[in-house]
């Protein structure tokens, strides 16, 4: 049966999308280039980065979902949304080659009246610029006239259930008014409010800065977690109470790095680097090594010397109680502390197994033994599972970077 929605890209964003349309019933096909997600999805397999369940995936097979690598699927939709990966390129800027062999599949098919979505973060004026000529070279159609075009940015939050995309406001910018109201027609048959920007250059810069706000904001309280260290004061308290302010204030919260997929984005081009931005990143990617310094400080502290230390990394993905690792500072720590000579061991229930540089990394099976034999265990990432009140009793030394333990069981980041 031909379906009404084309997602192209069925990566941690593109996934998500697909199930909303599924679950309100828009007849939805998912296509990606590549073969391996497609085939674990037509198992009933989930996707390794837990974004969702075996349970959804079944459902959404239920409910007619298929996944292809068959760009033919791509000419018999309504709509098509581009949900491809923008990674960092050498130069700091995003990497649109993915966009670009996702939007060629799609012009080769492309047919009038037809919706076409840009969700994949992207520098402002992609979408009329870069995403239009491709579009237009290859279908003989014209952006506007012939077919609608529109961008929209993602806004997920993997791992978390509420409000989920229903309950989260969708802004659209489209190349004209027609194009905007195309796709809010379509993304209101599964989200309760559409915002519309004036374009897709304000709508593609909304996503801008979203992702560079909580970059930026996450530096700020990382700065804070050294200065406070170094001053004797427990940031987490100070946090605590400057979050009962009714305006003014949102509570971010130090970590040992800044994983995820939202890239914070300072290059753009000939209009040069955002330098708060700039600024930020360098804060955000000194924290690993500022972790490792910790470590080591703490383990001189009581008498002994990192190298030969043995030492036990609790939770290594970038995100509570989620398999993605993508961008987690978990790799860096590991590295950084294996050229101190410490031997390196891990647990995390939801990674089964885990390489850095490619080496594996012994995987403990029982964790608070592990914890009692280890000289310093050092919690990266608090999932639910862990009961870090018992972990405390347990580990010899506990370095808490989440600030999640009670206060004086553990030392704080």
């Amino acid at each position: 049966m031909p379906a009404d929605l084309a997602v192209i890209g069925l990566g941690h964003h593109g996934l998500p999308l697909a199930q909303a349309a599924t679950a309100a019933g828009i007849a939805t096909v998912g296509f990606d280039t590549d073969a391996r997600p497609v085939a674990e999805l037509a198992a009933g397999r989930p996707p390794v980065d837990g974004s969702l369940t075996a349970s959804e995936i079944r459902r959404m097979l239920s409910r007619g979902f298929r996944a292809t690598t068959d760009p033919a699927e791509l000419g018999r939709v309504r709509t098509a949304v581009l949900c491809a990966p923008t990674p960092l390129g050498p130069d700091g800027a995003l990497d649109l080659t993915a966009v670009g062999d996702a939007a060629r599949a799609l012009a080769a098919r492309l047919r009038p009246h037809t919706t076409v979505v840009l969700e994949s973060p992207v520098p402002p004026g992609t979408t009329e610029g870069l995403l239009r000529e491709l579009l237009e070279d290859g279908s003989g159609l014209r952006a506007g006239r012939d077919f609608h075009l529109a961008y929209s940015p993602g806004r997920l939050d993997p791992g978390t259930r509420a409000p989920g995309p229903a309950g989260t406001p969708k802004v659209i910018g489209g190349l004209t008014p027609a194009c905007t109201e195309s796709a809010a027609a379509f993304y209101g048959r599964f989200t309760d409010k559409v915002v519309r920007a004036r374009g897709p250059r304000e709508a593609e810069t909304v996503k801008l800065l979203e992702t560079n706000f909580r970059h930026v904001n996450i530096a700020l309280v990382n700065e804070m977690a050294v200065l406070c260290h170094e001053l004797g004061v427990d940031l987490w308290d100070v946090i605590r109470c400057a979050e009962t302010k009714p305006f003014g204030f949102q509570a971010f919260r130090p970590g040992p790095g800044v994983g995820g997929h939202g890239a914070p984005v300072e290059h753009l081009g000939p209009h040069g680097p955002l330098r708060l931005v700039e600024l930020a990143g360098q804060v955000n990617q000194r924290m690993p090594r500022y972790v490792v310094q910790r470590a080591a400080t703490l383990l001189n502290e009581h008498g002994k010397s990192a190298r030969g230390a043995r030492i036990l990394l609790l939770g290594i993905t970038y995100k509570p109680d989620l398999a993605d690792r993508e961008g987690s500072p978990a790799d860096e720590i590991a590295g950084r502390l294996m050229d101190l000579g410490a031997t390196v061991s891990f647990h995390d229930p939801h990674v089964p197994d885990w390489r850095v540089r490619d080496l594996p990394v012994p995987r403990a099976d029982s964790l608070y033994e592990a914890a009692a034999h280890a000289d310093l265990t050092v919690l990266l990432q608090h999932h639910r599972v862990y009961d870090l009140q018992g972990l405390a009793v347990k580990a010899q030394l506990l370095l808490d970077t989440r600030g999640a333990t009670p206060a004086g069981t553990a030392h704080r980041l």
